[in-house]
C-alpha cells in the first residue's frame, strides 16, 4: 500500500507565529485567539482541547486554511500559507491536508469505496488508482466487508472511518479533525480514534485532534490547551498522567 512516512520526526509540519484571530461582534471585537505560537511535527498525534469559545476550532480553521488570521504566520508543511489567495490555498488543501468532521458529510447515494475514491479522481495531481486506493484505506480502516454499502447501512462509527479513509484518499502529510468522535458513543469514539492512531503509526501522518473530551485527548500523545485564545498548557500525556492523575486518569 501506498501509505509511506516516518514517525514523529524533526520535521515541522505545522508552524504558526503570533497568530491572532478578531472577530468584530457589533461594537465589540472578539479576541477568538491571542498571538498562539505552536510547532507541530511530523508524525505527531495532537489533542488540542479547551472550554467552549476558547478558540480551538478556529485555530483549526486557520491551519487549515479555511478562514485568515487577523495577525501573524501560518506554515504548513515548511510553505508560508499566510496570505495565499484561495486558489493558492484550495491547492495547499488538496495536496497537504485531510480534513475529518464531526458531521461525516458523505454523499448518500454513493458506496463507501465511491466516496472515498472520489476526491482521488477530482485531483488534478494525483499519483493513485482511485478504486484501488480506496479499497487499500478502508481494508486498512477495517471496512474491507463494506466496500459496497451505503452511508445508510452504516453505524456512526463506519461512516466515521469512511470519513477518514476519504481525508486520506491523496495521502496528505496532515489530517484535522474537529471533534470527530461529536457524534457517536463512547465504544464507537474509542474505534475511531484507534482508527486515527493505527493511521499514524502506519503512515507517519501527523494528526490534529480538536475535542471538548479529556478522555478523547487522552488517547493523543500530546495534548494542548487553550482558554481565551491562550494556549495554557502543552504536554506529553504521559507526562500529563503522571503530574495530574486526577484530571488525565
Amino acid at each position: 500500500m501506498e501509505i509511506s512516512g516516518e514517525m514523529t520526526d524533526s520535521r515541522t509540519v505545522i508552524r504558526t507565529r503570533d497568530l491572532s484571530k478578531e472577530l468584530p461582534l457589533g461594537k465589540v471585537v472578539v479576541h477568538a485567539l491571542r498571538g498562539v505560537n505552536l510547532d507541530i511535527y511530523a508524525g505527531e498525534m495532537v489533542g488540542i482541547v479547551g472550554p467552549s469559545g476558547s478558540g480551538k476550532s478556529t485555530l483549526l480553521g486557520l491551519i487549515g486554511g479555511l478562514d485568515k488570521p487577523t495577525r501573524g504566520t501560518i506554515e504548513i508543511d515548511g510553505i508560508d500559507v499566510t496570505n495565499m489567495n484561495e486558489d493558492q490555498l484550495t491547492e495547499i488543501r488538496n495536496e497537504k491536508i485531510g480534513f475529518i468532521f464531526q458531521f461525516f458529510n458523505l454523499i448518500p447515494t454513493l458506496t463507501a469505496l465511491e466516496n472515498v475514491a472520489l476526491p482521488i479522481q477530482f485531483a488534478r495531481k494525483s499519483k493513485f488508482d482511485p478504486e484501488k486506493r480506496a479499497r487499500e484505506l478502508l481494508e486498512l480502516l477495517g471496512m474491507g466487508d463494506r466496500l459496497h454499502h451505503r452511508p445508510s447501512e452504516l453505524s456512526g462509527g463506519q461512516q466515521q472511518r469512511v470519513a477518514i479513509a476519504r481525508a486520506l484518499a491523496n495521502n496528505p502529510p496532515l489530517l484535522l479533525a474537529d471533534e470527530p468522535t461529536g457524534n457517536l458513543d463512547t465504544e464507537a469514539g474509542a474505534m475511531v480514534m484507534e482508527a486515527l492512531q493505527d493511521i499514524r503509526r502506519e503512515s507517519g501522518t501527523t494528526v490534529v485532534v480538536v475535542t471538548h473530551d479529556q478522555q478523547i485527548a487522552n488517547s493523543t500523545d500530546r495534548v494542548i490547551t487553550l482558554v481565551d485564545g491562550r494556549i495554557v498548557g502543552d504536554v506529553m500525556v504521559d507526562e500529563a498522567r503522571n503530574h495530574a492523575p486526577s484530571v488525565l486518569k
